[in-house]
């Protein structure tokens, strides 16, 4: 068979849905500001699904940094891998004041979140080292797993019970082989919003002789006292013995870093194939990042605005008896009962009827009867976007039991405008 045409006749599951929804459902373009109001095809719209945290993305103070950095330095400093050409005192900077910020002895930057966890994991273990996992790990971290040709377990999520059942094999595994044993979680889990049960995990640490890398993307910069991550907020910094966060989220920006022990740091920095083969960070994002960190550090009102608005939303849902799930961070997701059809037309009433712009889930991230919508609740948003969110969906809710959107199929989009 013709390679090409192997790759068309199999779109996968979200392509299958490409030709109806492009533009629209999928790589829908916001446009304007980045803010909770923007335009999405020439319409104003309110915006949950950006995670824009602490509304960093057009801070006066952000912005100012960023573009002092690329005047100063341009968009190609620094030229080249860390490694060989592409290496900084900024650089240096920030990895130091990471390290310090989550209590650990070294950081690394990562270019890409994605690829620097892949790497990682890829790193860190060998073919004889054995690793345990969440079910509802990210997909950066299966994509690392498939690097390694070591035997994997993994425990249904955060379930203590069968995580102590999955990890007594793994020990057994790893006495036979002479490896070690990796646990990766999540910090915050990007889907449901709850936290991933890091005191249980470590309760399990002694015992067992693990190492614990947790992968906190949503959790730094939101949670903790100071923004430190959920390993803050669960009080087991210490514990933790790789701590994985990205700018993408709270730092509204473009990057990642790891941090541990100096030891292990150094270990990295001379492994990491997504790093050592790859274009350094640009210096106005590292520079940018600088002040980022410093205003997550020094301007503890950003964070608790955004909790003043999770919480407005998250308990405005609940009293209208919506079900939102566990979740225990700002990542709001709202589950209705319907399958494709309904959610694509609940999504465009959303959008066209009610000027709400939100993400959708569907199967295979979901069952196949569930329908999720995710909110992102920001320290942008307000009072009265909340309101208007909620009372949007009290009326789509309605509609939903009265079958308005059971027609079947997805509405017709224009493909561009």
């Amino acid at each position: 068979m013709d390679l090409f045409e192997k790759v068309v006749s199999n779109p996968g599951p979200l392509g299958q849905f490409a030709d109806a929804g492009y533009g629209y459902y999928y790589f829908p373009k916001l446009e304007g500001e980045i803010s909770n109001h923007m335009f999405f095809r020439g319409k104003p719209v309110l915006v949950w699904s950006l995670n824009n945290y602490l509304g960093l993305a057009n801070h006066p103070e952000v912005r100012r940094a960023d573009t002092e950095a690329a005047e100063k330095f341009g968009l190609a400093a620094p030229m080249g891998a860390r490694m060989m050409s592409g290496h900084t005192k900024y650089h240096e900077q920030l990895e130091q004041e990471l390290a310090v910020f989550e209590k650990k002895e070294a950081a690394y930057l990562l270019n890409y979140g994605y690829m620097g966890m892949v790497s990682i994991i890829d790193s860190l273990l060998d073919r004889h080292d054995i690793v345990v996992y969440d079910s509802e790990s990210h997909a950066c971290i299966l994509d690392g797993l498939r690097l390694h040709i070591g035997k994997r377990f993994v425990y249904p999520h955060n379930n203590m019970e069968r995580f102590e059942f999955q990890i007594k094999h793994a020990q057994k595994s790893a006495d036979q082989s002479g490896g070690g044993i990796l646990v990766i979680t999540e910090g915050v889990f990007g889907m449901p919003g709850d936290l991933g049960n890091l005191k249980g995990i470590l309760r399990f640490k002694e015992k067992y002789g693990f190492r614990l890398l947790v992968d906190d993307a949503h959790g730094f910069g939101t949670m903790g006292i100071t923004g430190a991550g959920t390993s803050e907020e669960q009080g087991v910094m210490d514990g933790v013995d790789i701590y994985f966060g990205t700018f993408a989220k709270a730092m509204a920006g473009i990057g990642a870093f790891v941090a541990s022990e100096k030891r292990i740091i150094k270990s990295l920095a001379f492994k990491m194939r997504s790093q050592i083969f790859a274009k350094s960070l640009p210096m106005p994002m590292v520079i940018g990042s600088l002040k980022r960190l410093d205003l997550i550090r020094n301007h503890p009102e950003l964070r608790e605005k955004l909790w003043t608005n999770v919480h407005a939303l998250q308990k405005g849902m609940r009293e209208k008896g919506f079900d939102i799930g566990k979740t225990q961070s700002p990542v709001t997701p709202v589950f209705l009962k319907g399958g494709v059809g309904e959610a694509t037309q609940i999504v465009a009433d959303l959008r066209e009827n009610y000027g709400i712009f939100c993400s959708v889930v569907i199967y295979p991230v979901v069952p196949k009867d569930v329908i999720m919508i995710r909110l992102i609740p920001t320290a942008s948003h307000t009072m009265e976007d909340v309101k208007i969110t909620i009372d949007a969906f009290s009326e789509i809710r309605t509609k939903l039991g009265e079958g308005k959107y059971s027609t079947g199929g997805i509405p017709p989009v224009a493909d561009k405008y």
